[in-house]
């Protein structure tokens, strides 16, 4: 079975990186799943879950905070301002901020994160 090469990468940092079967992500329009031979695509993303299904069976999953999505000849690129794995997100801090957010981009990133978190 092919797989996809995928990078998942933030303004400051690459997220992950490493081989899957599947990216699972958020379009204004509503999830999407990019699979091997699947035609190119560019999309936004909205702020939210993006997940990952590794080529060994593993699921990563990461918080994105809008961005776009592109694919081409089985190659993805998850490209958000800021983006998190589940496994780094702090919940306190989240909450807090989500407590102290003045514009309703900061809420929604804090609400995601803390979403995501408590799967």
């Amino acid at each position: 079975m092919a797989s996809l090469q995928v990078e998942v990468v933030a303004s400051d940092r690459q997220v992950w990186s490493g081989e899957a079967s599947i990216v699972i992500a958020k379009t204004p329009e509503g999830e999407m799943g990019l699979m091997a031979g699947h035609e190119p695509v560019l999309a936004t993303l909205i702020t939210g879950p993006v997940t990952v299904r590794t080529a060994d069976g593993e699921s990563v999953v990461a918080v994105v905070d809008q961005g776009f999505v592109s694919m081409s000849e089985n190659k993805v690129a998850i490209l958000g301002g800021v983006a998190q794995l589940a496994d780094e997100i702090d919940v306190t801090a989240a909450e807090a901020e989500l407590a102290e957010a003045e514009d309703d981009d900061a809420r929604r990133w804090a609400e995601a994160r803390l979403q995501l978190a408590r799967r």
